[in-house]
């Protein structure tokens, strides 16, 4: 029969317990997520998954970032607008997933959770893919981060990670900046997308994902979605569709 083990306390006396039970609290001790952690992708994971009460945290450059309590006008009301803009899109298009804050494994330094992402199937050259433990791995091709102003990591640190990862598109709605910026890849840089004459920001990798970008930032759903609605119902958009569609077919 094994033996118990005395365990001096703080006041100098001695309780019996078991050695075993001083393993299991230094093993959930150590399985904590502070902000500021430098982890590897798997030990993120590990301490992620032991604490299944945490929202949202992510892995950024081998950094841990966990999220401060959303508030509602700088963050969670914008967050839904473009969750409806992005739903609204996809409705129609077969291959075209959106999702809302799903992990992303990117790197073996960068594991995040953005506000909104859409993808393609792979079976039509979408570049991302579901693992066998139901996470996302690789650059979806579009990826949109709601962040407060112009200072927050969203901005210096993700953009880089998107760029580096080869994601196509970033959609950034600096929200206390009253700003929208949408970048995509282009010859390994960076390029901020430039609105037309109408001051409509478009897609160049989902044809018709039109973006009036004066009416989100005033909240007007009603005019986002006539504009993107305009989008849907061009030729590009058209062709993209039917190309989808071909690519869809059972082989």
């Amino acid at each position: 029969m094994g033996t118990s083990k005395s365990l001096d306390k703080p006041d100098g006396t001695t309780t019996a317990g078991n050695a075993s039970a001083v393993t299991a609290a230094t093993l959930s001790q150590a399985a904590v997520l502070e902000n500021g952690d430098h982890l590897t992708r798997e030990e993120f994971e590990r301490r992620y998954r032991a604490m299944p009460a945490l929202k949202k945290a992510e892995l950024v450059e081998g950094v841990v970032y966990m999220a401060s309590p959303l508030r509602y006008r700088r963050h969670a009301r914008p967050h839904s607008q473009i969750m409806t803009w992005l739903g609204y899109y996809a409705a129609g298009l077969p291959a075209v997933e959106v999702a809302d804050n799903a992990s992303l494994r990117l790197d073996a330094n960068n594991e995040v959770q953005p506000d909104a992402l859409m993808r393609l199937d792979e079976r039509a050259g979408g570049r991302s893919h579901l693992t066998e433990d139901d996470y996302l791995a690789g650059p979806p091709e579009l990826i949109v981060e709601i962040a407060s102003s112009s200072s927050a990591y969203d901005r210096y640190e993700k953009l880089q990670v998107y760029r580096r990862n080869g994601v196509a598109e970033y959609l950034l709605w600096l929200v206390e900046d009253h700003k929208l910026e949408w970048y995509r890849l282009k010859d390994g840089r960076s390029v901020a997308l430039e609105p037309d004459p109408t001051g409509t920001l478009k897609s160049q990798v989902f044809p018709g994902l039109w973006l009036d970008s004066a009416a989100l930032l005033q909240l007007k759903m009603r005019d986002v979605l006539d504009t993107l609605e305009s989008g849907l119902n061009s030729t590009d958009a058209a062709a993209f569709a039917e190309r989808l569609a071909r690519l869809m077919l059972p082989s």
